[in-house]
């Protein structure tokens, strides 16, 4: 019961830490920087953003807020007038209200504006554009890898990633793991589900999260010298994961969990991931 205690202590002592950082963060750039209106012509128009160049030739890449969802509609050339919040690190804002002041016209690339095609958008912005399309992905593929204590074991295993399901920030998110140690041999598969704590249009680079789900466990200890693997061997427990994690825009992600009511199971797993 100390043991976990102390897990869950760890648990809150590391969400904690990207949290409130990150909360007074978007509060000072909230205070420091007010809404402001962006006038030009939109030189890439897609499902998740959107990006416009300005009369001086810079470029802004914008995400559709909620008050935005008609923008999706947006094509290339038209020239808009855009409402949007602070810029987060990436440079990146939440456009709140779209306007468009002249339609897009022209030939086969719908737009005659030399200007836009004589300065192609600028290569960061288009990797954090890429960067929001893929996390944006309603079904994706990773692979994970860690140790976990008490039992220590060394994991690795692949997920899946699919949603938003029921609510914009819920994902579900099932994944299989294999692990190995001096005396035990685990096979868990996890039938997790996710809640982030912003959108995938969020502002920085890491947002956190907080999951649980049912798991089936299937374990083998052997106290002998040598091993002899056979799988009429494991034993099964039905168990009940908790996690905490954080998830970069780029698919890398830093997960927490342990098991509960699980008996033999680790009681701490720290986990590193990619989701492509």
């Amino acid at each position: 019961m100390r043991t976990r205690v102390l897990v869950l202590a760890c648990f809150v002592a590391v969400f904690s830490t990207f949290t409130v950082p990150q909360a007074k963060a978007q509060e000072n750039n909230s205070s420091a920087q007010s809404t402001a209106d962006v006038e030009g012509t939109v030189v890439s128009a897609g499902r998740d953003t959107f990006v416009v160049r300005t009369e001086d030739n810079q470029f802004q890449l914008f995400t559709y807020g909620r008050g935005a969802a008609f923008t999706r509609s947006l094509a290339r050339g038209a020239r808009v007038r855009v409402s949007a919040g602070p810029a987060d690190q990436n440079g990146t804002r939440a456009a709140n209200d779209v306007t468009v002041l002249s339609a897009a016209s022209g030939g086969a690339g719908g737009t005659t504006d030399k200007g836009a095609q004589a300065a192609p958008v600028p290569e960061k912005v288009r990797e954090v554009e890429s960067e929001i399309r893929r996390e944006s992905r309603r079904w994706r593929l990773g692979v994970r890898g860690g140790a976990a204590f008490d039992p220590e074991l060394f994991t690795f295993g692949v997920q899946s990633q699919m949603g938003p399901i029921f609510h914009p920030r819920f994902l579900f998110r099932p994944n299989a793991e294999f692990a190995f140690g001096e005396v035990t041999d685990l096979i868990a598969l996890n039938l997790e589900g996710i809640y982030r704590f912003s959108a995938a249009h969020r502002t920085g680079d890491w947002t956190p999260y907080l999951g649980a789900g049912p798991a089936l466990i299937f374990l083998h200890q052997n106290f002998q010298a040598g091993r002899d693997i056979d799988f009429g061997n494991f034993d099964y427990e039905t168990g009940f994961n908790v996690l905490a994690g954080v998830q970069s825009r780029r698919g890398t992600f830093l997960e927490l969990k342990t098991s509960l009511w699980s008996g033999p199971a680790p009681k701490l797993r720290v986990i590193v991931g990619y989701n492509f």
